[in-house]
């Protein structure tokens, strides 16, 4: 990915991440595309690091992919997830804490079709732009730890 495009989608990213603090998630979603503020600590730092991506309601939890706008490397917030046992989600003012599992094989293939293509058709753009295999995960509402 250039560094021109890189920097852009960080700055979309960081107005998308104001929008949704400011207007406290009213703003986040509009027609058909459903969007979620995810944040997982850093692969390297392990400091929180937030995105607002695209979602969809999906077997209890919430289903997520990593296009990158179709670039040609997975998104650095999808390497996150992967490394992340913990991560939350936050849909308007409701944070909830999840448990991402990322689809492979068969099951993400799908789920990539039957699932997000058949609600989002227009994302097969991005894996033909990419030519590489989107990745999919499951963030599902992570159990509540008792006191210890």
């Amino acid at each position: 990915m250039t560094t021109m495009r890189r920097r852009m989608m960080r700055t979309g990213n960081a107005i998308g991440l104001w929008i949704h603090r400011r207007f406290k998630g009213r703003l986040d979603s509009g027609g058909s595309a459903t969007v979620l503020m995810l944040t997982s600590p850093g692969r390297r730092t392990g400091l929180p690091r937030s995105v607002m991506v695209r979602y969809l309601d999906h077997d209890g939890g919430y289903l997520v992919w990593g296009t990158g706008s179709g670039a040609t490397t997975e998104p650095d917030w999808f390497r996150n997830l992967r490394r992340s046992d913990r991560s939350v989600v936050e849909i308007g003012t409701s944070s909830t804490p999840v448990t991402p599992e990322v689809l492979v094989g068969a099951e993400r293939d799908r789920v990539w079709r039957e699932v997000v293509l058949a609600a989002a058709p227009g994302v097969a753009k991005y894996e033909a732009k990419a030519g590489r295999i989107i990745p999919v995960a499951v963030l599902r509402p992570a159990p509540l730890t008792p006191p210890g």
